[in-house]
């Protein structure tokens, strides 16, 4: 499947979550899109409910089916539990680490700025959005990207980082500290529900 190119705010409705992270798709209309939205749907089977929760994780990533099950069955051959070895696998993408550090204000607007080549990696320039970051390496912006808006507006607004980032404002340079703990990840998802999807 290609990468996912319609209504973000219809996809956050139907799902029932704010995949921009804003909270504003479902401030206003907080049902499914469609006519028949605001009337009670009928409830979702069991496989309904796995099926929804792994739309809603990968969606939040921005990712494509081949991608994310391909790194879920990355997190299934390491030690520990598979859906937060998953979590933690999710969270440490080159995209999802320059979102977390208020970089950016979207996710999708953080893939945007990896792909441009406005990120750095340890000083070296990365443009892959799934760059699997370990704990120590530094990301930072380029100097030459450091005066583009939408950088200077997200990190004014960010007003969180979370403990497995470090962060600097004036120099717009973060470093990966450890692997993130599942506490610290999605609360609304439930991972378990993923991993029962993709066992049956």
């Amino acid at each position: 499947m290609a990468r996912f190119t319609g209504s973000t705010w219809k996809k956050s409705r139907r799902l029932g979550i704010s995949l921009s992270g804003t909270g504003k798709e479902l401030s206003k209309r907080p049902y499914a899109p469609g006519q028949h939205g605001p009337i009670l749907r009928k409830k979702l089977s069991e496989y309904g409910l796995q099926l929804q929760e792994k739309q809603k994780l990968r969606y939040l990533h921005g990712m494509n089916e081949k991608q994310f099950r391909k790194l879920f069955d990355k997190a299934g051959k390491m030690q520990g539990l598979h859906g937060e070895n998953f979590m933690a696998l999710l969270a440490t993408r080159l995209d999802s680490v320059v979102y977390s550090l208020g970089l950016a204000r979207t996710n999708r607007q953080a893939r945007q700025l990896v792909n441009h080549g406005h990120v750095l990696v340890d000083g070296k320039k990365v443009d892959i959005a799934s760059y699997a970051l370990k704990p120590g390496q530094v990301v930072s912006v380029r100097e030459k990207s450091r005066n583009l808006e939408i950088v200077k507006e997200a990190v004014e607004i960010t007003n969180f980082i979370p403990e497995y980032l470090t962060f600097d404002a004036d120099k717009l340079e973060g470093s990966l500290v450890r692997l993130p703990e599942r506490s610290e990840l999605h609360p609304e998802i439930n991972e378990q529900l993923i991993v029962e999807y993709y066992s049956r």
